[in-house]
């Protein structure tokens, strides 16, 4: 199940540090590789403890992490949606992501020149805020031509569809972006197609300085309270902080964090946040030859789950066994498990948890 998330931002707020830092924690690590696919396009592994404790408790000869994409997608300036700055190809990997990483600067620094003269990232997002509401209103009005002309012929799903686009419409031009818009499922199964830009899932990054990597400042202050109305997550990251972490081995970089106050990198975090930005859930697949991660999305019953391995898994499923991950590594194994009682066989209705470890019983 691929997830790709889209860093996006104003040019010199931090978007290709973060992503270097991404790209070589990653690389330091055995336990967290990462590869290539473009020169601004990288799969990380999505650091998670569990399968680890998997691994210690197994012995398997593999070990396989789930994984997301990280694009790092060229600073976007004013007039981007009309073309300014390259800004249609920027934005064009902006549509082909599942969510938005907004990276945002909240750090004073002479010496980095800001692109509009001064920090305020309250400024700034309303910055890219509007070039994508912009580009967005440009798709909806293409497609609300078309829905018009059909509609006007007695065609009844055009007109629904361009009751909602109407709404959308509005909406946007009041300069609010498009997952602000209530809407049932059958509304949002009609403009899913479109791939409107400010419709994605979005995570806020605030880069800071060191002194404000816990706490935050005052630019982090006036930032959080700008899109308080917005129930987005927000991230207080020193992209500066991340660079140094990189360089170090894996030992250093645990005391560093230690004497940062820091349970844990601003990296690992962002992954984290970016996996679930989607509510992106993982289960797990336990055995001698191989321990797996496997993304599926929360509220995903076991025949779905399964078909992520293969589709022959959901087509000939039959059960499920489960054992929850706490109880699995409380007892040590499978085998403790089943004798604990702790091992449930679930039908097709089992509606599969995070952290489930699992085994699949199908028909070929």
């Amino acid at each position: 199940m691929a997830l790709q998330c889209g860093i996006v931002g104003l040019p010199n707020v931090g978007k290709s540090t973060l992503f270097n830092c991404l790209s070589n924690a990653q690389a330091q690590s055995a336990n967290f590789p990462f590869c290539t696919i473009e020169p601004n396009v990288g799969t990380i592994t999505v650091p998670d403890q569990r399968l680890f404790k998997l691994e210690e408790l197994v012995k398997p000869q593999k070990v396989v992490p789930t994984t997301i994409e990280i694009v790092d997608i060229a600073g976007l300036v004013k007039g981007a949606s009309k073309g300014e700055g390259l800004g249609n190809q920027f934005l064009g990997n902006i549509r082909s992501t599942n969510a938005i990483i907004h990276v945002v600067r909240c750090f004073d620094d002479p010496n980095v020149v800001h692109v509009d003269g001064s920090v305020d990232p309250v400024r700034d997002k309303e910055i890219i805020d509007t070039e994508l509401q912009l580009k967005d209103l440009e798709t909806l009005e293409n497609r609300l031509t078309k829905q018009r002309k059909a509609a006007s012929t007695g065609d009844k799903a055009a007109r629904k569809q361009a009751d909602i686009l109407e709404r959308m419409k509005a909406h946007l031009s009041e300069g609010r972006s498009a997952r602000s818009l209530e809407m049932d499922e059958d509304e949002q199964e009609l403009i899913n197609d479109l791939q409107l830009l400010t419709a994605k899932p979005i995570l806020y990054v605030c880069n800071v300085d060191e002194a404000s990597v816990l706490s935050g400042n005052k630019h982090t202050e006036a930032f959080r309270a700008s899109v308080s109305d917005e129930n987005a997550e927000i991230l207080l990251i020193s992209a500066a902080i991340e660079a140094e972490i990189a360089t170090m081995a894996r030992e250093d970089q645990v005391m560093f964090l230690e004497e940062m106050g820091l349970a844990e990198s601003g990296v690992a975090r962002l992954i984290q946040s970016a996996y679930r930005l989607l509510n992106y859930i993982t289960y797990f697949t336990a055995g001698v030859k191989e321990v797996r991660a496997w993304t599926i999305t929360r509220g995903m019953k076991a025949p779905q789950a399964a078909g992520v391995i293969h589709s022959d898994f959901e087509k000939g499923f039959i059960r499920a066994e489960v054992i929850a991950y706490t109880d699995f590594v409380g007892y040590g194994s499978e085998a403790a498990c089943r004798d604990a009682g702790k091992l449930r066989v679930e039908g097709k209705e089992y509606i599969v948890q995070d952290g489930d470890v699992m085994h699949f019983r199908f028909n070929v």
